[in-house]
């Protein structure tokens, strides 16, 4: 690997630690977005999708808000800050793929499933609740998948998601209350 990969390796994955450092000392206060409405929505679903690895509820915020917002908005602006959240992953996928192929077994078959279906691969990924969309990011990263591609496909999946626990979170409380 040439050093000028490495270089730029390194920088990219301190710049994603950077980021993520600051969205968990922001996150301490998370709750208190809540009040904003969608734009508080929309920060904490970019919040939790921010953080790399580490699980933050994003989706608690939007079953809490279904009581007070309209579910069909609400999981659209939740999946519209989720996708761009989820842009740290990607950022993050020109240093560390190499990582990743190495300690997690799972990235190999993540990464045959992104560079064969590529967009739609990442759609039906940030679609499912799993926890290894981040090493899906990561690898469109570090396969060259033009950013914006990998926005919009995540973006359409991250809105259907999320789109789908606020009708259901939405629904479920009005029979609680």
């Amino acid at each position: 690997m040439p050093m000028d990969k490495k270089v730029n390796g390194t920088l990219q994955i301190v710049f994603v630690i950077t980021i993520i450092l600051v969205v968990l000392y922001i996150s301490q206060d998370i709750e208190a977005l809540a009040t904003y409405g969608y734009l508080g929505v929309f920060v904490i679903a970019l919040l939790s999708t921010a953080t790399i690895i580490f699980p933050s509820p994003g989706w608690a915020a939007v079953i809490a808000m279904s009581l007070y917002l309209d579910p069909i908005p609400l999981g659209i602006v939740a999946g519209i800050g989720a996708a761009i959240g989820e842009l740290t992953g990607y950022i993050a996928g020109g240093g560390a793929r190499d990582i990743l192929n190495d300690k997690i077994k799972e990235s190999k078959k993540i990464e045959k499933f992104v560079e064969k279906y590529d967009t739609i691969a990442i759609f039906v990924l940030s679609f499912i609740p799993n926890p290894l969309f981040d090493i899906a990011g990561m690898i469109a990263g570090g396969l060259k998948i033009p950013w914006w591609k990998f926005l919009i496909a995540c973006a359409f999946g991250r809105i259907l998601r999320y789109t789908l626990i606020a009708l259901i979170g939405a629904f479920t409380i009005s029979l609680l209350v």
